[in-house]
C-alpha cells in the first residue's frame, strides 16, 4: 500500500469565495479587515475611499481591488464593511437606504464601538442583516493591522439569530467575540478610551517632559517601565498602584505640581486630575493612609489655585 503524500496547505486565494466584501470607507480599519477576510477565503471587491491617503492605503491593502463610490460598493458585495468616523455613520446608513443601495439579505457590519446595531435600522427596515463588529485595537493603516488581529477582542452586537454569523466572522479575522448588549456600548466604548487613546497622550507627554529634563532616549527609558506598570495593571489591578500618590508623600506630588507650572502649565490639570482619582482608589484599596490623604488632596487642591492667587 502506498502511502500517500501530505498535501500541502491550500493558500486562501485558491479557496472558493465565500462572501463578496465591500469597503465604504478606507480609512485605517477597514482595508486591514477587508484584508484579513480575504486571508479567511472571503474576496474584497470594492472599496470606496475620497482622501489620498485612503486611495494609498486600501491600494496597498486591498490590491487590485477597485475603487469606486459608496453605492456601487453595495451594489458588488454580500458582506459590507462600513468604516467610517462615529459621527458620520449614521446619515451614512439614511443616505444609502435613501438612495436605494441597501438589498435585502445583505450583511450590513459597522466597527463603531459607540454603536450598536439600532444605528442600522433604516437598513434593517430595507432587508439588510445588521451586525456590530468593533476591533478592541488601535491601527495604523498599514499591514501590520492585519497581524495585531490575532488575539483581538472585538466588541460584538448583532440580533439573536445573527450572533453566530457575527462571531464566526471575527474568528475568521483571527479576533475573539466579545458579546456587548445594545445598551452598553456607549460604556464600553468610554472604557477603552479612557484606557487606550489616553494612555497615548499620556505617554506622549511624558515623553516631551522627559526631553525638557534632558533625557534623550526618552522612549528607551519608558519602555520597561511601562510594560512593567501595564503588566502589573492588568494581572493586580489597583494592587499595582505605586508612586508618590498612592505612597501620601504631600511634598513630593507639591514639586511635581511646581515644576509643570514652570515647565509645562498645559500638563497641570492632567496631572491634577489623575493625581486626585489616584488618591481616590488608594484610599479605597487601603494603599493611601488617612493620615497622610489630608495633606495630599491639600497640595492638590492648592494646585488648582492660579499662581499668586488666592482661593476663593
Amino acid at each position: 500500500m502506498n502511502a500517500t503524500a501530505p498535501q500541502e496547505p491550500l493558500d486562501p486565494r485558491d479557496r472558493p469565495a465565500r462572501l463578496t466584501v465591500g469597503v465604504v470607507g478606507a480609512g485605517r480599519v477597514g482595508p486591514a479587515l477587508a484584508a484579513s477576510l480575504q486571508l479567511a477565503g472571503h474576496r474584497p471587491v470594492a472599496v470606496s475611499a475620497v482622501s489620498d491617503a485612503s486611495v494609498r492605503r486600501a491600494s496597498v491593502l486591498l490590491p487590485d481591488v477597485p475603487i469606486v463610490p459608496p453605492e456601487d460598493v453595495l451594489a458588488r458585495a454580500e458582506l459590507v464593511l462600513l468604516t467610517v468616523p462615529d459621527d458620520a455613520l449614521p446619515a451614512l446608513v439614511e443616505g444609502l437606504v435613501d438612495r436605494g443601495a441597501v438589498r435585502p439579505g445583505q450583511l450590513l457590519v459597522h466597527t463603531s464601538g459607540r454603536y450598536g446595531v439600532q444605528v442600522l435600522a433604516p437598513a434593517t427596515r430595507a432587508g439588510a442583516l445588521p451586525l456590530a463588529l468593533h476591533p478592541a485595537m488601535t491601527f495604523t493603516g498599514t499591514s501590520v493591522d492585519v497581524q495585531r488581529l490575532a488575539g483581538c477582542s472585538f466588541g460584538v452586537t448583532a440580533p439573536g439569530e445573527l450572533r453566530l454569523a457575527a462571531e464566526a466572522l471575527v474568528i475568521e479575522m483571527g479576533g475573539e467575540p466579545e458579546w456587548i448588549a445594545e445598551q452598553s456600548r456607549p460604556l464600553y466604548h468610554a472604557a477603552l478610551a479612557l484606557g487606550a487613546n489616553h494612555l497615548v497622550t499620556l505617554v506622549a507627554q511624558s515623553m516631551e517632559l522627559l526631553r525638557t529634563a534632558g533625557v534623550s532616549a526618552p522612549d528607551r527609558m519608558l519602555g520597561p517601565l511601562l510594560g512593567a506598570a501595564l503588566d502589573n495593571a492588568l494581572r493586580s489591578g489597583d494592587a499595582a498602584l505605586t508612586g508618590p500618590v498612592a505612597r501620601g508623600d504631600a511634598g513630593t506630588v507639591a514639586v511635581h505640581v511646581a515644576e509643570l507650572r514652570k515647565h509645562a502649565p498645559g500638563a497641570v490639570a492632567g496631572y491634577l486630575a489623575m493625581a486626585r482619582t489616584t488618591a481616590d482608589r488608594a484610599l479605597a484599596h487601603g494603599l493611601l493612609k488617612p493620615e497622610l490623604a489630608e495633606d495630599l488632596l491639600g497640595v492638590l487642591a492648592d494646585g488648582d489655585q492660579p499662581l499668586g492667587g488666592d482661593r476663593p
